[in-house]
């Protein structure tokens, strides 16, 4: 089943890329969207080894810009995050 709430929500994915280059790429989006005042955006990291996973939630925890994230319930190579 796909969440029909996650059509309209800006993505990027981080497929392919190293830790460091991914989270450059996701420190720019966070950026982008909190100008457009876009408070929930969806990062796609993959299933794969889990690296690009643990390094998004590990930024993401530590990164004062995000209220909450979490895995996708119906994919968990994505993470919703809140914005503040």
């Amino acid at each position: 089943m796909i969440d029909p709430f996650l059509y309209n929500v800006p993505h990027i994915d981080i497929h392919g890329y190293d830790r460091y280059g991914a989270m450059a790429i996701v420190n720019n989006f966070i950026d982008n969207n909190l100008r457009l005042d876009i408070k929930k955006i969806v990062i796609v990291h993959g299933k794969g080894t889990g690296v690009l996973k643990h390094t998004t939630h590990k930024y993401l925890k530590n990164d004062k810009r995000v209220l909450d994230y979490k895995t996708n319930n119906y994919n968990d190579g994505e993470t919703i995050v809140y914005l503040k």
